[in-house]
């Protein structure tokens, strides 16, 4: 995926740290309320550019995983205070726990049962007795519907815009697919088009509480203002 790599440089242009302030704010609250407010540390599984962690930081301290060195960098530059660590998901293991791990869009890209399965379970593992899971995947099966969206912005003489179409080509299976068409400007004035695909995962409501029953976490359910379904997680003490 060309944006978590060679357009690393560029992502502050397409995803700005201030468009995640509400966010970040519910999730805080989610996490304060599961978490009986003695969350202290958060360990964040696929944190991209750091900018859910640029607003959380401030109240807990934040360790941060990613499977891109490129995207790492990024978020080095915008949180200097965190831990970054390079790693997977599916399979990262950092030798201790923390009072709350985070999942926000990365999950996506879980486009198995399996390995979603394997996400799950290193949250799980990263849990401490009594500590708080969040996921937040961007769809189930269920509130899946084909959008567009657009966006970018100037800075230090460089614009981007992208537009990105969100479909599903094959709704029998556990996929779907964001095209993203990017407009890159150069500070000499010129311009280049790139096109990128993302193939990311979409499982029913059932499949993920059954993935998260199994794992051992006890769960409910949480409707966010928008109008996706977050799974908040608690490891029984």
């Amino acid at each position: 995926m060309k944006i978590y790599r060679e357009l690393a440089d560029w992502w502050p242009m397409l995803s700005a740290p201030d468009d995640y302030r509400e966010e970040a704010e519910f999730f805080q609250q989610l996490i304060e309320e599961a978490g009986g407010g003695s969350t202290r540390t958060i360990l964040e599984l696929g944190s991209g550019g750091g900018n859910n962690a640029s607003h959380l930081k401030h109240r807990y301290t934040m360790t941060l995983v990613d499977p891109s060195p490129e995207m790492l960098a990024a978020s080095r530059a915008l949180n200097r205070e965190c831990a970054h660590f390079q790693g997977d998901m599916r399979s990262v293991r950092l030798g201790r726990q923390f009072d709350a791990v985070f999942i926000h869009d990365a999950i996506m890209y879980m486009t198995t049962e399996s390995d979603l399965g394997l996400a799950i379970e290193t949250a799980y593992s990263h849990c401490r007795a009594g500590g708080v899971a969040l996921f937040v995947p961007d769809y189930t099966r269920e509130t899946f519907a084909e959008r567009t969206d657009q966006g970018g912005e100037d800075r230090d003489g460089l614009g981007l815009r992208y537009l990105e179409w969100t479909y599903d080509p094959e709704p029998y299976d556990t996929t779907y697919v964001s095209d993203f068409a990017i407009i890159l400007r150069e500070a000499n004035g010129a311009t280049r088009v790139v096109h990128d695909r993302h193939v990311q995962g979409l499982f029913s409501r059932v499949q993920w509480q059954e993935l998260i029953r199994r794992t051992g976490f006890d769960q409910r359910l949480v409707r966010d203002p928008w109008s996706r379904v977050v799974f908040v997680a608690n490891r029984a003490t």
